[in-house]
C-alpha cells in the first residue's frame, strides 16, 4: 500500500535554519533600505533647491581616476558602476546559496520563484511595449521596469510598521534574488555595444584565477581585494557592465559547509561585506542618480510620454499582475497549494510590493537611453514615480492584512519553554513537551498554594474561624 503524497504547501512554514538567516539576512537589507530611501530623498532635494542644483550636478560630473587605464570616471559613473559591484557580488553570493542551500537548490520548490520572477520581468516588459507601441514611443526602455529593488521594498516594510511572515519574507528575497540574475543577464546581452576582446580575456583569466585561489583555500582580504580590483577595471574596459565582474566573483564563493565549519565562507563574506553594499555602496548610488529635477510640468510628462508611462504602468501593473499570475499558475498547474495560514490577498499585496523598482530600474534607464540626458532624466522621475505608486499600494493593502500578520508572527515567535527555539519548530520533539509539562506542573502547583492561602486569609476572616460550636451562622 503506498502512502498518498501530501501536496507542497506554497509559502508554508521556514525550516529554523533558512529562517535564521532570512531574518538577518532581512534586518541588514532593511536598514540598508532606510539609508537607500534617506539618499534618495537627499538626492531630491540637493538637485531641485535653486542655491545647490548647480553643486549637485557639479560633483555628479567631477571626474577622477587613472586615465590611462581607461578609468578616468566621473563621480555618478563610479557609483553606478564601481559601488554596485559590491552591491551585485552580494547579490552572486546570495543566489549561489540558495543554489546549493536554499529554496533554488530542490527543482520543486525552485519552481515557484523563478517562474514568478520571470513573469514579474516578462509582464512589465510587454506593458512597457505596448503603451510605447500604441502611443509611439521608444522600446529602448522596455528593460527599465523589470527590477524588483529588494532594498527598498523592506525599507518600506520598515517604516509601515508590518511584520510580514517569514515565509512570505523568504519569497520576497529569493524572488529578488532571481530577479537580480535576470537583471544581470539583461544588461550583458542587450547593453554591450562593443567589445575589447583582449580586455575581456584578461577579465576572464583573472576569475580563473580568482576561482584556482579558491580552490586552493587561500586566504587573506589582501591576496582577493586587489585581484578584485584588476578583474573590475578590466570588465569595464572590455564593454561588458562592469557589474558582472561581482556577480561572477560572488557566484564563485563556496555556500556549503564542510565538517567543522560552522558558516561556508561565503556566507562569512556576505556576512561581511552585505553591510558595505546595503549601507554604503546602493546608497551612494542612490544619491548620485535620482537627483532629477522635478516640476509640475515634469510629473505631468510621466504620465503624457510613452516612455515614462510606459515605466510607471510597467511597475505598477505589471510587476504585480506577472508576480501574482506567476505564482497562481505555479499552485494551479502543480501541486503546489497555499500555505493554509495565508490568503491569496496576502500574494497580491506582496506581489505589488515588488513594483518598487529603484537600484537596478535607474540603473538600466541610464544604459537604456544614453547620450538622451533629458530623456534619461525623464524615466528616471518615472521611476521613481512608479515606485512611490507601487509602495503606497503596498502600503494600503499590507496595513489591512497587518492584524493577521501580526497574529502569524507572534506564533512563530513563541518560546513558551525559553529554550532559545521557537515552540513551532519543536513540536515534534519529545523534550520539549516534558519542558512544558514541568512548567505546567510549576504552575499548577503555584496555583495550589495560592488557593491555599486565600482560603487559609477567608477562614480567618470568619468570626470565630472554624469555630469550636461550627454549627452557628458565620
Amino acid at each position: 500500500m503506498t502512502t498518498p503524497r501530501t501536496p507542497r504547501k506554497v509559502f508554508n512554514r521556514l525550516s529554523l535554519p533558512e529562517r535564521t538567516y532570512v531574518v538577518d539576512a532581512l534586518r541588514t537589507e532593511t536598514v540598508g533600505g532606510v539609508l537607500l530611501l534617506a539618499a534618495a530623498v537627499a538626492a531630491l532635494i540637493w538637485a531641485n533647491i535653486p542655491a545647490l542644483r548647480d553643486s549637485y550636478a557639479s560633483v555628479s560630473h567631477f571626474h577622477f581616476g587613472p586615465e590611462a587605464l581607461g578609468l578616468n570616471l566621473s563621480v555618478a559613473h563610479w557609483a553606478a558602476d564601481g559601488l554596485l559591484a559590491v552591491f551585485f557580488f552580494v547579490a552572486g553570493i546570495e543566489l549561489k546559496r540558495e543554489l546549493v542551500a536554499g529554496d533554488l537548490k530542490d527543482p520543486k520548490a525552485a519552481a515557484l520563484p523563478v517562474v514568478a520572477a520571470l513573469c514579474g520581468m516578462a509582464a512589465p516588459a510587454v506593458v512597457y511595449a505596448v503603451t510605447n507601441g500604441v502611443g509611439g514611443g521608444s522600446l529602448a526602455g522596455w528593460a527599465v521596469p523589470t527590477a524588483t529593488d529588494i532594498a527598498f521594498a523592506l525599507a518600506v516594510l520598515a517604516v509601515i510598521g508590518t511584520s510580514l511572515p517569514s515565509a512570505l519574507r523568504a519569497f520576497l528575497l529569493t524572488l529578488a534574488v532571481v530577479d537580480d540574475l535576470f537583471a544581470i543577464l539583461i544588461i550583458a546581452v542587450f547593453f554591450t555595444e562593443s567589445l575589447n576582446f583582449a580586455a575581456l580575456g584578461g577579465a576572464a583569466a583573472g576569475l580563473a584565477v580568482f576561482w584556482l585561489l579558491l580552490r586552493k583555500g587561500v586566504r587573506g582580504w589582501y591576496v582577493y581585494v586587489p585581484l578584485a580590483l584588476v578583474i573590475w577595471g578590466l570588465m569595464y574596459n572590455s564593454g561588458v557592465h562592469a557589474t558582472i565582474a561581482g556577480v561572477a566573483m560572488g557566484l564563485m564563493l563556496r555556500c556549503h559547509t564542510r565538517e567543522g565549519e560552522s558558516h561556508s565562507p561565503g556566507e562569512h563574506i556576505e556576512h561581511l561585506v552585505r553591510p558595505l553594499s546595503a549601507g554604503l555602496a546602493v546608497p551612494l548610488f542612490a544619491l548620485f542618480s535620482a537627483g532629477v529635477s522635478l516640476s509640475g510640468g515634469a510629473l505631468a510628462d510621466v504620465f503624457t510620454r510613452p516612455e515614462t508611462l510606459g515605466v510607471v504602468l510597467g511597475l505598477v501593473v505589471g510587476k504585480t499582475l506577472g508576480i501574482f499570475g506567476g505564482t497562481w499558475l505555479t499552485a494551479r498547474f502543480t501541486k503546489a497549494s497555499l500555505s493554509d495560514d495565508l490568503a491569496w490577498a496576502d500574494v497580491f499585496a506582496v506581489a505589488t510590493l515588488a513594483g518598487i523598482g529603484f537600484t537596478v530600474s535607474l540603473l538600466i534607464g541610464e544604459l537604456a537611453f544614453e547620450g538622451d540626458a533629458a530623456l534619461t532624466d525623464e524615466v528616471k522621475a518615472a521611476v521613481l514615480t512608479g515606485s512611490l505608486l507601487a509602495a503606497l499600494l503596498a502600503t494600503v493593502l499590507l496595513k489591512i492584512r497587518n492584524a493577521k500578520y501580526r497574529r502569524m508572527t507572534e506564533a512563530e515567535e513563541r518560546d513558551d519553554d525559553l529554550s532559545g527555539v521557537p515552540d513551532v519548530y519543536e513540536e515534534d520533539d519529545p523534550a520539549y513537551h516534558l519542558r512544558m509539562a514541568a512548567i505546567h506542573e510549576r504552575k499548577a502547583a503555584e496555583h495550589r498554594r495560592i488557593a491555599a492561602e486565600m482560603e487559609r486569609a477567608r477562614l480567618a476572616e470568619v468570626p470565630g474561624g472554624a469555630g469550636e460550636q461550627g454549627d452557628g451562622p458565620a
